[in-house]
Formats: structure tokens, C-alpha cells, sequence
């Protein structure tokens, strides 16, 4: 008899080893072993799925086009094991198929506000935003930092280097809309852009603007010279 899964070192568990070394570092096999979950007494949840792959010569295209019966003629397979098999795959399907969304590359402050717009259009509140970029000064995700009142928002640089840290930016862009359009930046504006723009350059993650947001257009901290 083949020994019990739980008696493997832990390095060898499918789910261990994927939390230890990583999901690349799993064969076809051990995934397939995490989605079913068990074997049966003969074989452990990895030997039942070597055996799923070899009756498909170890192709996880022809694997695909098996249904749920043909899945479920292997013993240890029920119905449970069989969808789960079949949605990883049709997941893995889909996500082949869809289309790569290319990163929005941040060259000016007309870029940054374009990148933002979605996020901030119509707004009747202040929310203060984090434009994150990779070296290539691509988007990585904007990031929501924090939601104010109709007069104001406060954000915490704190918050802000966290998201960063957390994405891995290379580099960040404040921004904060106005909604009663005014584009003049306050003094606390500036003294936040200030502190911000200072804390980055301490952990090497520069602000290279700080965008005031409205509908109708912007006020750029960088193109007006007071950044």
C-alpha cells in the first residue's frame, strides 16, 4: 500500500509545499491533488492524479475536454472531485483567452489625470488617491487612500507608503479631487504634498506629482513649478 499523504515530510504535502516554496514549485499533479483533496486507500491524493494525468498522456489540454462522467470513472473521484477538476481548468481556459489589459503608462500629469478620471468623475466628496507605478512608470493599480466630506479629506502618509510597499511601487502620484471644482491647492494641500514628497524620498519610493482633480480638468503640483 502506498503511504498515507500525512505521513509524507511536510515539504512534500502538496498544500505545504506550495505555501513553503511557492506554486510554480508544484508539478501538475500536486495542484491537482490540492483540488481533489483525498485519495482513496490505495492511493494517495498525488498517486490518484498522477494516474488522472497518464490516461491523458500527461496533457492537461486533452485532460480538459474529459467531462465529469469520463472523470468520475477513476475510483476516488466523485462528483465533488470531478466539478472541481473541471472548473480549475475551465478557469485556466479563460484566463488564457482573455485579453492582456496593457498598463497605462504614466509620461505627464495629462496621463496621470486620464489614468484617474474613472475613479473621480462625479464624485460629491473629497477622496484622496495613490496613482502606483512600476520603474517603467506603468500603473500598477490606483489606490483608494482614504473618503472625506464635501470640504475635505485627510490622508495619512502612512497609509499611502503602505500601499505602496504592499504593490511594490516603484514610484507614486498623489491625487485628491475638489468637487467644487476649484483647482487651487490649500496651504494644508501643500504642507501634506511636502510631508509625503519627504517620506518618500526617505524609502526610495519618490512622488513625482500631486494632481487636484475635478471634473473639468486639473491642477498639476509638478507642471506649476511648486513640487
Amino acid at each position: 500500500m502506498i503511504s498515507n499523504i500525512l505521513s509524507w515530510a511536510e515539504e512534500d504535502r502538496p498544500r505545504e509545499k506550495l505555501l513553503l516554496k511557492g506554486k510554480a514549485a508544484l508539478s501538475d499533479a500536486e495542484l491537482i491533488a490540492i483540488l481533489i483533496g483525498s485519495g482513496t486507500r490505495e492511493l494517495s491524493a498525488v498517486d490518484l492524479s498522477k494516474l488522472i494525468l497518464q490516461s491523458v498522456n500527461n496533457n492537461l489540454n486533452e485532460l480538459a475536454k474529459l467531462s465529469i462522467n469520463d472523470l468520475m470513472k477513476f475510483k476516488g473521484i466523485g462528483d465533488a472531485k470531478a466539478i472541481s477538476i473541471a472548473a480549475a481548468l475551465e478557469l485556466g481556459r479563460r484566463r488564457k483567452e482573455s485579453d492582456v489589459i496593457k498598463k497605462a503608462k504614466v509620461s505627464s500629469s495629462a496621463d496621470a489625470y486620464e489614468a484617474i478620471r474613472p475613479y473621480l468623475m462625479d464624485l460629491q466628496h473629497e477622496q484622496f488617491w495613490a496613482l502606483l507605478l512600476n520603474r517603467a512608470n506603468e500603473v500598477i493599480r490606483p489606490q483608494q487612500i482614504s473618503i472625506g466630506g464635501v470640504s475635505g479629506t485627510v490622508a495619512d502618509p502612512k497609509m499611502i507608503f503602505k500601499a505602496a510597499i504592499e504593490h511594490l511601487a516603484s514610484a507614486i502620484i498623489l491625487v485628491h479631487n475638489h468637487p467644487s471644482g476649484n483647482l487651487t491647492p490649500s496651504q494644508a494641500d501643500k504642507d501634506l504634498t511636502k510631508k509625503v514628497k519627504e517620506a518618500g524620498r526617505t524609502l526610495d519610493i519618490p512622488v513625482l506629482d500631486h494632481l487636484i482633480f475635478s471634473d473639468n480638468g486639473y491642477f498639476s503640483f509638478a507642471d506649476e513649478g511648486i513640487f
